[in-house]
């Protein structure tokens, strides 16, 4: 034991109430209780504040607990939220479960995402454009490895670090964005910051480059950048763009896919060269045969 006078205490010794019992998330299970217990689909509404931190983190538990890792068919449990979202608000939110905010998140939205949906667009009563305002803050689906996100606003710094699996829509990101991705589709439809896709290895970020500087605002050392060309980048970034504009009803992409003939033009493909070779070689092996095709 340490030599300590008898004043400090080297135990507990006085009990802590971390309000655990209060958190949001007891109450989102208790309304999820359908799903969780007979597969039902559970739809409600929910205010929430900035002190309301990981929220659906404990109910994706839950989900995870009683179904593993397939979790539930999309929008079994959907939830509306409207209010200012504390930090990681939708962690590691299960299959199944989709959020959606009226208003504006902290940091750290979407972390560790596994399968699950977030939408976040502005309170429908401000009068600002989203596209010139951020809406959540810094490292939004940092390590998220499933599920979808339409962002209509602005994120902050290192927007989908580390993510390999996600696909989102954003509508412009701070500095760092994409950093050390390995995988997922990401849509920026708006300015991005310095230094994006470094350490990017895998994955594919599609970037609208209206006033054509992107270029300088790129890590190039993994990465290349093309024209959206092939059919199934135009497939992806339309359906993506569709569905933003269905989920957050963004004026920006509206634009885009009213002309989208003109604007995919101005569209820039960020590639990791390793990815891409990878991704060739596996077609090359499907079309003569020597692996199966996979779902992944």
């Amino acid at each position: 034991k340490p030599k300590v006078p008898p004043t400090v205490g080297i135990y507990c010794q006085i009990p802590q109430d971390h309000g655990i019992d209060r958190v949001l998330d007891r109450k989102l299970i208790e309304f999820a209780k359908p799903a969780l217990e007979k597969g039902e689909r559970v739809k409600a509404e929910f205010e929430i504040r900035n002190t309301d931190r990981t929220t659906g983190a404990m109910l994706s538990g839950q989900v995870c607990k009683k179904y593993g890792e397939r979790g539930l068919p999309e929008d079994t449990i959907y939830f509306k939220f409207k209010g200012v979202a504390g930090q990681s608000f939708g962690a590691w939110l299960a299959k199944g479960l989709t959020f959606e905010l009226e208003g504006m998140a902290n940091d750290y939205v979407g972390k560790g995402m596994s399968g699950g949906k977030i939408i976040i667009y502005p309170d429908k009563t401000v009068d600002y454009k989203s596209e010139n305002n951020i809406i959540i803050g810094n490292t939004a689906f940092y390590g998220a490895i499933m599920g979808e996100a339409y962002i209509r606003g602005r994120a902050g710094e290192r927007f989908c670090v580390r993510n390999s699996g996600v696909y989102a829509v954003v509508e412009g990101i701070g500095d760092h964005g994409c950093e050390y991705m390995t995988g997922g589709r990401v849509v920026v439809i708006g300015p991005t910051g310095r230094n994006f896709a470094a350490g990017m290895s895998g994955g594919i970020a599609y970037v609208w480059d209206v006033y054509g500087n992107f270029k300088d605002k790129c890590n190039l050392e993994m990465v290349g950048l093309e024209r959206v060309v092939e059919d199934e980048d135009v497939e992806v970034v339309l359906q993506l763009l569709q569905n933003h504009y269905r989920y957050t009803g963004s004026l920006v992409a509206k634009q885009i896919i009213d002309d989208f003939n003109k604007e995919v033009n101005r569209f820039v493909k960020v590639i990791p060269y390793e990815y891409k070779r990878i991704l060739q070689q596996r077609l090359l092996e499907e079309e003569l045969g020597l692996t199966e095709v996979s779902d992944g």
